[in-house]
């Protein structure tokens, strides 16, 4: 019924080890996230300057560069996002441990091999519609703080 109601039930049923439920697949996806982020912005960036399609410095570039890394972001999530929310949603024994996965690698490994690698990017439209607009206006918000 509330956040701390929530806290208190998953505290009661599985410990504080049932607070961190998960992590193992959150904590690459936000590793992996971030890399491809940082690593395709200014590229993207300086490639539409160099190839003139927008002038070095305008909004416009900015904005190029940070679609580009929506789109790297949203392909190296997409398979950490299946693997954390199957890591999230399987059901659990009593002591919390997951009846269908062991974890990350396990996970990974089962959904490729039963659904193929294009199993590991399901909602990869869904994933681009959260995480390309979020991309861009961090990068562009970035990129003007960062002129002052």
């Amino acid at each position: 019924q509330s956040i701390s109601g929530a806290f208190e039930s998953i505290y009661k049923q599985h410990g504080v080890a049932g607070l961190w439920r998960g992590v193992t697949g959150a904590v690459p996806r936000v590793a992996v996230g971030s890399a491809a982020q940082l690593a395709t912005f200014t590229s993207a960036k300086d490639w539409v300057c160099e190839r003139q399609w927008f002038r070095e410095g305008s909004w416009a570039a900015v904005l190029a560069g940070g679609m580009v890394s929506g789109v790297a972001v949203a392909v190296t999530m997409a398979p950490f996002d299946v693997v954390s929310t199957r890591l999230y949603n399987q059901p659990v024994d009593a002591d919390g441990t997951g009846k269908l996965y062991r974890g990350f690698l396990d996970c990974i490994l089962q959904i490729s091999s039963k659904e193929g690698l294009l199993g590991l990017y399901k909602g990869i439209g869904a994933v681009y519609l959260r995480l390309g607009p979020h991309t861009v206006l961090s990068l562009f918000f970035w990129d003007e703080l960062r002129k002052m």
